[in-house]
């Protein structure tokens, strides 16, 4: 199977839009948006992240031994885009977008998202150019607003429709 047919596939499920967030030993934040973010279990509450092994948050998350996930909203398009690589801020300065502060875990967390999730590492598991981080949710906030997802290659957001009954 080629790798454009299967790329192509993926970009027909919709994925809620996150950004994973972390810290290095000097206190240095690091985050990137990411869709493949999936609970794991109810009890023990916990969930798993799928990054780039190449990227910070990968680097940072095992020696922090911590991480967020952070679900966007419909109004946080710039966030995601952000953490995204869609802007010209380097990794460092995307953390001017939106409004950010340290969570229980030290992770950072963004103000008014759907909801965050701060993790301590569990299990990092390598496969192929990924890793799957396990996380131990110790923190969950929730906030307001409708989802942002990702389908067919862009950002759209999830409005409920109510039906008249």
């Amino acid at each position: 199977m080629s790798m454009d047919l299967f790329l192509a596939g993926m970009r027909k499920v919709a994925g809620a839009v996150t950004v994973v967030t972390t810290i290095g030993s000097d206190g240095e934040r690091r985050g990137l948006t990411a869709t493949a973010i999936c609970s794991l279990s109810a009890e023990p509450p916990s969930l798993i992240a799928c990054v780039n092994r190449k990227t910070w948050v990968a680097q940072f998350v095992p020696a922090s031994g911590v991480f967020a996930v952070n679900v966007l909203s419909h109004a946080q398009e710039d966030v995601a885009r952000a953490f995204a690589g869609q802007t010209a801020l380097a990794a460092g300065e995307r953390f001017s977008i939106g409004e950010w502060q340290a969570g229980a875990t030290g992770a950072p967390v963004v103000r008014d998202g759907l909801a965050t999730f701060e993790c301590r590492l569990e299990r990092l598991v390598h496969h192929a150019t990924h890793v799957i981080l396990i996380g131990h949710v110790v923190a969950t906030v929730l906030g307001e607003g409708h989802s942002l997802v990702y389908v067919d290659g862009g950002f759209s957001p999830v409005l409920r429709q109510l039906s008249a009954a």
